[in-house]
């Protein structure tokens, strides 16, 4: 899929620096960002929901030991 990606003149220029000391496209490290911000946030999704079935099942331990 094709897409625009409008980026301020300090991030294009920042992209384009990064691209050049890795030798490789702006698209593929912007590509690259991508698919590491999405995964850290796929993570903290896991993590959360995780993170919320054990509040839920030990709830009533997690009062006691609260008190």
């Amino acid at each position: 899929m094709a897409m625009t990606l409008r980026l301020s003149d300090e991030e294009q220029e920042l992209l384009r620096r990064r691209a050049a000391e890795e030798g490789v496209s702006m698209q593929e490290v912007a590509r690259r960002a991508v698919r590491e911000y999405v995964g850290i946030e796929d993570h903290r999704d896991r993590v959360f929901a995780s993170a919320r079935r054990v509040l839920t099942a030990h709830a009533d331990a997690i009062e006691r030991l609260g008190r």
